[in-house]
């Protein structure tokens, strides 16, 4: 008769379990995305950028149309990938629950499951363009391309969703008050309500940068790149925000929240920080670059949330994998890659799975204010359109440049540091502990 195991070797076989499941959360964070965007002419080939991707902690790819590609080169992966339509599909997909299908057996078909296709997203920022024909077409487009995800035994697997710009909330300030702009609303109730139906995301794209471009003050900066600050209090909560990410995204909460859609998962589509930019652009470096960025992942890794989701990471796409040399606009429009397209970072954040460091640490929040902060505890609102002083006159396609977007002045809750260093420590206590054992 067999002998059962011995307490200790029971002992080792649990602490191995756990320094290998403990080594898992190190290594993936399923909740850190990156924008891939092909304006550009220098891009390394797909299966090139596959390669980059697996040695990073990056667990998702968001592409603004479908690169086959990268699509085929991320197969068998794991790592999630978001696609999405075209503007300019919008009216036939709207119109033609055949032209969806075809769509469907075009761009998903070939490539899933081994690809992990996991939402496909109808147009980019479609709300702010002047097209109303356009707006009102995207709510059926969306519909009948779940309705063909359906016919092809994909839905539920699938999500179907599309982005919004910030500029659909009329109100930020304080973020508990954020609310949609009314004119709006009656769109956004069709949006939410597909969104609640099929469990898919409300996509909006958060950036600090542009608010900092309103406001370019030291103690805004702090606030953009969750370093120390005195902080802004939201009346409503009695909560101090001390970083302009989560005053962004807690305001849209509010804001689905006033209308009566508390469930629907927010998910960041874009937010980032360019390292260069033109003789007016503010703020436009590398350090400021990475202390954004690298604070923003050190915030996510800390599973803090914000002060209104509290106690989870909520899935941020950071703009952008690369720069994109083709990109009309501002300077900086050229300037928000995370890596060069030799492969290597043009600075650190920490993504890198053989160091995963070192990462810009947000510090904890100031016990004073700086000297040049407000004397005033309130004022915490920028302009609803913080940089944009213009209206497109057409719509343009899918477009990788960021929108500028209306933002709380306030900024939200302090990362307490780099989860993966905790992390990296315990597997050295762990790992000492198994070998003590035998």
């Amino acid at each position: 008769m067999a002998s059962l195991p011995s307490t200790t070797t029971t002992s080792f076989f649990l602490l191995l379990l756990l320094l290998l499941n403990t080594a898992a959360v190190v290594r993936s964070q399923s909740y850190i995305g990156v924008n891939y965007g092909v304006t550009a002419d220098n891009l390394p080939p797909p299966s090139a950028t596959a390669k980059l991707l697996q040695s990073t902690s990056i667990g998702k790819v968001r592409m603004y149309g479908v690169d086959a590609g990268i699509i085929k080169a991320l197969a068998n992966t794991g790592i999630g990938i978001t696609i999405g339509t075209s503007n300019s599909d919008i009216p036939a997909l709207a119109a033609d629950l055949n032209f969806a299908k075809g769509w469907i057996s075009s761009n998903v078909s070939p490539y899933y499951p081994a690809s992990k296709i996991i939402i496909i997203n109808v147009g980019n920022e479609v709300l702010y363009y002047p097209d109303e024909n356009l707006k009102t077409q995207l709510l059926p487009a969306m519909q009948n391309l779940q309705n063909a995800l359906e016919a092809a035994s994909l839905g539920g697997k699938i999500k179907v969703s599309t982005v919004h710009p910030m500029s659909v909330l009329g109100q930020s300030e304080p973020p508990s008050a954020g609310r949609f702009d009314p004119k709006y609303e009656a769109l956004l109730k069709g949006f939410l309500e597909f969104n609640k139906a099929t469990a898919s995301p409300f996509m909006i794209n958060p950036y600090p940068y542009f608010a900092y471009q309103s406001d370019p003050r030291p103690d805004t900066l702090a606030f953009c790149l969750f370093e120390p600050n005195a902080g802004r209090p939201d009346s409503g909560t009695n909560v101090k925000y001390m970083n302009m990410f989560d005053a962004q995204v807690d305001a849209v909460r509010s804001a689905l929240n006033a209308m009566a859609f508390p469930d629907v998962e927010i998910v960041v589509a874009e937010t980032g920080w360019p390292y260069k930019g033109g003789d007016t652009e503010h703020g436009a470096t590398i350090e400021n670059a990475k202390a954004y960025n690298g604070n923003l992942v050190a915030h996510l890794r800390s599973m803090v949330g914000t002060p209104l989701m509290p106690g989870k990471s909520i899935d941020t796409y950071l703009f952008a994998l690369y720069d994109e040399d083709l990109k009309p606009g501002a300077g900086s429009e050229r300037f928000f890659g995370i890596y060069k397209t030799d492969l290597t970072s043009i600075y650190d954040i920490g993504l890198s799975k053989t160091g995963q460091g070192p990462l810009a640490t947000a510090p904890a929040p100031a016990l004073s204010p700086p000297a040049d902060a407000p004397t005033t505890g309130g004022a915490t609102t920028l302009p609803t359109n913080s940089s944009t002083t213009t209206t497109p006159t057409t719509t343009p396609p899918n477009s990788t440049i960021p929108q500028y977007s209306p933002t709380a002045r306030v900024n939200a809750s302090k990362n307490t540091g780099s989860l993966n260093t905790i992390a990296i420590s315990f597997i050295v206590v762990v790992f000492l502990a198994v070998t003590s054992m035998l």
